[in-house]
């Protein structure tokens, strides 16, 4: 995910690199966003200038999100400037709107099966956007026995692939969770100037 923040910068002429902490290095760190943002301040002792966090809405909804990262930003004593990436269900749903990419990336660019992918304004209702990626893939590479496996096996490292193939300007553009995440690196660009 920060590298396809940083890209949203880059693309507007701003330079940044995102330090993604390790919190292995410590002994325990819990999963909620006021201690996972405090315990990355502590792992990267630098001042930090901005703060990336990213939370599915599931069914809570975009906004009771937004409320729960600045507020755990603010208790955790960080006053950085904070970039929420919320996608409605999961990043996946983002995903789901390249065909070719998922082609290309399951190894068969050619494919030709139906993958039965959502259209742009139903992706944000996929009730499980992972699954339904993780099955896209599948069918896309097309192949059975243990090449079926290894593709399923090779599933965090095609979503990788996917999210860093993610065309910013195509159809992902036009979905209000993406539209909100740029209006957010729009005004932290708008403030640094």
């Amino acid at each position: 995910m920060a590298d396809l923040v940083e890209s949203l910068f880059v693309d507007r002429d701003v330079m940044l690199r995102l330090s993604k902490p390790d919190f292995s290095l410590l002994a325990r760190v819990s999963k909620d966003v006021k201690s996972r943002v405090a315990a990355g301040v502590r792992l990267l002792r630098d001042p930090i200038d901005l703060v990336v966090v990213h939370r599915d809405s599931d069914n809570v909804g975009h906004e009771p999100r937004r409320i729960e990262i600045e507020k755990a930003v603010a208790e955790a004593g960080v006053t950085s400037s904070i970039i929420p990436v919320i996608p409605v269900r999961m990043t996946e749903a983002w995903l789901l709107l390249d065909e070719d990419g998922i082609r290309q990336v399951a190894g068969n660019p050619r494919g030709r099966h139906d993958l039965r992918l959502p259209r742009a304004h139903e992706v944000e209702g996929v009730a499980d956007p992972k699954q339904m990626l993780q099955q896209c893939l599948v069918k896309a590479a097309d192949v059975a026995g243990r090449r079926h496996d290894r593709v399923t096996k090779r599933f965090p490292q095609h979503r990788r692939q996917l999210l860093e193939r993610l065309d910013r300007t195509g159809p992902v553009s036009g979905l209000p969770s993406w539209k909100r995440l740029v209006a957010d690196v729009d005004a932290v660009v708008e403030q640094w100037k």
